[in-house]
């Protein structure tokens, strides 16, 4: 079943030495990462050490392929995602040859040695003529393959010469590229800045030996039958020691000598319980938090003999977790329990509402939903020392309010980076911590604005194909339309979900999104003209203008317009299409045809009550 299984580099895995290419199956679904992917793993690699994990990959080996070429059956979006990125970094590279010195030139061919197989051919007057062809080929779906060797080809990284695709710019591989062209420049950018004597040639290595040092496992079996079921025994594996289950082990282990094991495992279970019983990455993020907001006064009862300010740790990250938790146990573990206790409670009323009596219970399900987590670690600071710096819950809600705007413009137009944010509200909590009542609030307001998108970068993404770039975000902004015209009377919760965790209400789009525009939307859209409804469906089918909200999506799909609007349930009795009363629906239903014009005075409309809504 098993062939080959084993620990290995990025670069490993590309390298002259293994000589192997890899190619995703037809069948395999398209690039479908995003920018929150792209952040995460971006972030993941270049903010850690040497040697992440980025987990495992599966590959068929049937011995059937010529060229050594291997089928990637888990791990494709990694695969993708990898390469798009050092291509990114080698054309940044290429573009400084002229400045290298012959180290740096020597690390610039091996990275274009691993993005592409050389082969060489001898031709009849003797000499060798030297190709490059891909390491990766991609799946074609959704013209996957076609953009993805344009990238590598108009890079200089493949001999063969790909024209640009039509529509390339709007499809997820070219996003993908130019917002890893974005995330590097940044990186460059932020580096310098902390680094005198740092140059663009030494950080654009820097980042590509991270990345090459990268780790994952990789797994070779026989067949996809074999592959199959090894995907499957690997998703349904028991859950891993976690760096939790460590510190909680140390954190045991101490009060044991004091006989009090016990009572310490009561108040960790508690902890848990009041964060997030079952959620991982919320219970992880708790412990992070906690210390980055509380960083000063964990380190105060350290001496001058622990040689630095921080003597813990500088900065709670996923690797550092572990070393900074088993400092501060052995410092003294029943400070330590106690008071993550208290602080579990306060993040408690973050996380799961569980203080609804406030007056900023509902603005908090809104930061919640427009994932503004981040915040929480200045949140559960303020929250906690609330009475000591004169903060009102009328104060708390204002500052919340203006987190949700600054979350908002974030999440949609990706400035300030993620990997920014932790130490931004670090920041600020060392900025307000002094400050008392009304004037937390307008610092924070400032500090919010001074480093959020411009307004013009903001109207100018919101214009755009948004759904396609954050459906999760352009879902949060329908329903923030939709709730300012609800009453009591006319009340629909947006935000339900069904047994499955599914959303009731979903994004609908009105101009079918799907590739195969049925005939009757390309008689409407383009007047017959198929070329020009494609042409259309990509430049306008995920704006603001042609997307609604409604509980039966699956139901509406790819019918008529006239269908959409009048479509009532199997019983007649209810209006399940646009006429179902929302506000976002009412200009919809007052129109007999769907056509681009409407889209874009919908978008304008939309957009100007959006910016209205989310201004500074």
């Amino acid at each position: 079943m098993i062939k080959k299984v084993g620990q290995t580099t990025v670069a490993d895995i590309f390298s002259i030495k293994n000589g192997k290419n890899y190619r995703i199956p037809k069948y395999q679904r398209e690039y479908t990462w995003s920018i929150n992917d792209w952040n995460a793993l971006f972030n993941d690699v270049t903010e850690n050490d040497s040697g992440y994990f980025l987990g495992s990959y599966i590959c068929v080996d049937n011995g059937n392929s010529n060229d050594n070429t291997l089928e990637l059956i888990d791990g494709q979006q990694r695969f993708s995602t990898l390469i798009i990125l050092l291509t990114s970094l080698y054309e940044k590279l290429s573009n400084l040859k002229s400045k290298m010195d012959d180290d740096e030139l020597n690390e610039w061919v091996n990275l274009k040695n691993e993005l592409a197989e050389k082969q060489q051919t001898h031709l009849p007057d003797g000499k060798k003529k030297t190709d490059y062809y891909p390491r990766l080929y991609l799946q074609k779906q959704n013209m996957n393959n076609d953009d993805f060797l344009y990238i590598l080809s108009n890079a200089s990284i493949i001999t063969t010469k790909y024209p640009k695709p039509a529509y390339f710019s709007r499809r997820r591989i070219a996003k993908a590229y130019q917002h890893f062209n974005k995330l590097i420049d940044e990186k460059i950018e932020e580096t310098k800045a902390q680094t005198s004597s740092a140059n663009d040639i030494s950080i654009l290595l820097g980042i590509v030996n991270k990345f090459e040092a990268a780790v994952l496992v990789g797994i070779e079996v026989d067949s996809n039958k074999d592959a199959y079921m090894l995907f499957e025994s690997l998703n349904h594996r028991g859950v891993p020691l976690s760096a939790l289950d460590l510190i909680k082990n140390t954190m045991i282990a101490y009060a044991e000598k004091d006989l009090e094991a016990d009572n310490c495992y009561e108040i960790w279970k508690q902890i848990l319980t009041n964060i997030s019983q079952d959620d991982y990455s919320v219970q992880e993020r708790f412990f992070r938090q906690y210390y980055n907001a509380f960083r000063d006064e964990l380190n105060e009862s350290n001496t001058v003999s622990d040689k630095q300010r921080y003597a813990f740790g500088y900065l709670a990250t996923r690797t550092t977790l572990l070393d900074i938790y088993e400092k501060m146990i052995k410092k003294n573990y029943k400070t330590l329990i106690n008071d993550l206790l208290k602080k579990s409670q306060v993040y408690s009323i973050l996380v799961n509402n569980s203080d609804d009596m406030k007056s900023y219970s509902d603005d908090l399900l809104d930061l919640g939903r427009i994932s503004g987590a981040p915040s929480y670690l200045m949140l559960m600071y303020i929250i906690s020392r609330q009475e000591d710096m004169a903060l009102s819950d009328s104060n708390i809600k204002d500052i919340i309010k203006l987190l949700i705007t600054f979350f908002v413009r974030r999440n949609i137009t990706d400035i300030p980076n993620t990997r920014k944010l932790t130490q931004f509200f670090i920041d600020l909590i060392a900025i307000i911590k002094e400050l008392k009542g009304n004037n937390i609030t307008n610092e924070i307001c400032k500090h919010l604005k001074n480093i959020s998108a411009e307004d013009d970068i903001f109207e100018n993404k919101l214009r755009g194909a948004i759904y396609d770039e954050n459906p999760e975000a352009t879902r949060f902004l329908l329903c923030s339309i939709e709730s300012l015209h609800q009453t009591k009377e006319i009340y629909s919760d947006l935000w339900s979900r069904d047994n499955s965790r599914k959303y009731i209400w979903t994004i609908e789009h009105i101009f079918p999104e799907g590739e195969n525009i049925p005939q009757t939307w390309v008689d409407m859209i383009a007047n017959g003209d198929k070329e020009l409804a494609h042409k259309y469906r990509v430049e306008y089918v995920h704006t603001l203008g042609n997307l609604t909200v409604t509980g039966y999506n699956q139901n509406l799909s790819n019918m008529s317009f006239e269908q959409k609007k009048n479509r009532k349930s199997k019983d007649k009795t209810k209006n399940i299409g646009y006429k179902n009363g929302l506000y976002l629906n009412t200009d919809i239903v007052s129109e007999d045809t769907w056509t681009v014009d409407k889209i874009q005075q919908r978008t304008n409309k939309i957009v100007f009550d959006l910016l209205d809504m989310f201004k500074w």
